[in-house]
């Protein structure tokens, strides 16, 4: 066994301290590198009524388009503009006090957000990207998709990314972090073995080096905790060496703490062979411009309290979508930034402050934002039947939906921050959820802002999430605050680290 212990320490003991250094990399990087942002979230204000002098049909006809996917308003440089998104998911701008398009208006809004969200008005704007795809700097954990990448001319290289569709942060990297992403994803995640082969082998070998660690500790923690007795006692006047005496005191006070690292992660990582696909599923048909007969300058508002109008079409009709201010000053802050992965495993019922008026008659829909829910959930489920493939156009996306069968929903909700089962991960808010009645529990949470499937849960998921939170992130301290679980997390990790390396230099000592 002692031989066994030794042979499967040295055949991992790299990937251990790849693991390890990466891992403590993370809660550095949060604390000690962290650059303050201006702003992490956009507060929604009341729209000014005095700026919106037409209306998006008169705006529509003014400027000669006749189909778009979705609009809304927005607000920057004093001027309150209508954003308008087409079928190639193109956005333009448009002010809403005189029609007029708003030359190069994806690139300024962008960089009116980029500046806003870091606080910094005169640095020099690099350069200015738009991303369709994922890459190594701004990875697909960051979920959200257009954004535009904005590098500033400063010294901490810092890289700004904004989803202009809805006014939002989704991540920024100074020089500092783009280190940690590129250790952690080759050194913690091997991104770089999915880059020379595929993601399959990648997951493939991490589950056999988790595998072997785990023997070695389970082999380490026999040898050196129940059979110690059993060994060669040292002769008369000698005494055990140092890193033998230590690699045994510290290797059995970690030995917990290296299967719970090394066991939720291999756990996680057999949740990985099935690729995350969200990002397919989004239901966004086009909308004739004849369809909003109905002035939406012209519905029953108290426009003090509406902070914004876009539209969606379910059932085969077009609605307008009034968003409300929050009565609670603070209340978007609270729900919106919500830091690291914390959540609040017992959220309050939210009253949904999104309401619905039929785009023809002006007539409202009482509990619209639940239908639209249902409808995109009815759409997504057939999307799934079809693995994944989205249909082509509304009329074979409606039919599939028709088809599939009558969902029976166990309950619903309104999420404006995170929770145990929709994490910080998912970063999508407001959400809708709709846990349906299925062997699985599945449960939908969708944005009805953008028509998106924002996560799909069922039981599997909730074993593996709980597992990750507990026992990799050690959530159970949460109660004591962020600072402390990182702390304990890092000083965790840094005692299998110290195994590790002694148990290497013993290895190399006796050979």
């Amino acid at each position: 066994m002692y031989k066994w212990h030794r042979v499967l320490g040295i055949m991992t003991v790299i990937p251990v301290i790849f693991w390890t250094c990466s891992g403590l990399s993370h809660p550095i990087i949060a604390h000690w590198f962290k650059v303050p942002l201006a702003h992490e979230y956009m507060k929604p204000e009341a729209a000014d009524r005095q700026q919106v002098k037409l209306s998006i049909r008169q705006v529509l006809s003014n400027n000669g388009i006749n189909r778009l996917t979705g609009f809304r308003m927005v607000h920057f440089e004093g001027q309150t503009f209508y954003q308008v998104k087409n079928r190639k998911n193109e956005l333009s701008y448009f002010s809403a006090a005189d029609g007029k398009r708003l030359p190069n208006g994806e690139q300024l809004y962008a960089a009116y957000l980029g500046r806003y969200f870091l606080g910094d008005h005169t640095s020099k704007i690099k350069s200015i990207e738009l991303l369709k795809t994922f890459d190594g700097e701004y990875q697909y954990v960051n979920r959200l998709l257009p954004v535009w990448k904005l590098s500033f001319d400063r010294k901490d290289k810092m890289d700004v990314y904004v989803e202009t569709a809805q006014s939002r942060l989704a991540n920024y990297n100074d020089s500092n972090r783009k280190i940690f992403l590129w250790l952690f994803s080759n050194f913690h995640s091997y991104a770089f073995i999915a880059k020379i082969t595929s993601n399959t082998i990648r997951y493939t070998l991490i589950l056999v080096f988790a595998g072997i660690v785990i023997f070695s500790t389970l082999s380490g923690l026999l040898v050196y905790g129940f059979l110690w007795n059993k060994f060669k006692k040292p002769a008369a006047g000698q005494k055990i060496g140092f890193l033998r005496r230590n690699h045994r005191g510290i290797g059995i006070a970690v030995s917990l703490v290296t299967l719970s690292f090394i066991g939720s992660g291999a756990y996680h990582a057999t949740h990985k062979f099935t690729p995350d696909d969200r990002i397919n599923y989004v239901f966004e048909p086009e909308i004739s411009s004849t369809e909003l007969a109905f002035s939406s300058n012209d519905l029953p508002l108290n426009w003090n309290e509406v902070s914004n109008i876009s539209v969606a079409r379910f059932n085969n009709k077009t609605w307008y979508q009034v968003r409300r201010l929050k009565q609670e000053d603070d209340s978007w802050k609270k729900q919106q930034v919500a830091k690291a992965e914390t959540f609040d495993s017992k959220p309050k019922k939210v009253k949904p402050d999104l309401d619905y008026y039929d785009a023809v008659t002006g007539e409202p829909l009482p509990d619209g934002i639940m239908e639209h829910s249902y409808s995109l959930v009815k759409h997504f489920v057939a999307q799934g039947a079809a693995d994944g493939e989205p249909a082509c156009c509304e009329m074979m996306a409606n039919a599939a939906a028709d088809q599939s069968a009558p969902l029976i929903i166990s309950s619903s909700d309104y999420l404006t921050k995170f929770d145990t089962d929709y994490g910080f991960i998912n970063k999508r808010l407001p959400v809708v959820k709709l846990a349906l009645s299925t062997p699985t529990h599945l449960t939908y949470y969708v944005e009805p802002a953008t028509g998106r499937m924002a996560a799909k849960v069922q039981d599997s998921d909730r074993r593996e999430g709980l597992s990750f939170a507990v026992f990799h992130k050690f959530l159970l301290v949460d109660f004591a605050g962020k600072n402390f679980r990182d702390f304990l997390t890092a000083f965790a990790a840094m005692g299998v680290l110290v195994v590790s390396v002694l148990g290497l230099i013993l290895f190399i000592k006796t050979n």
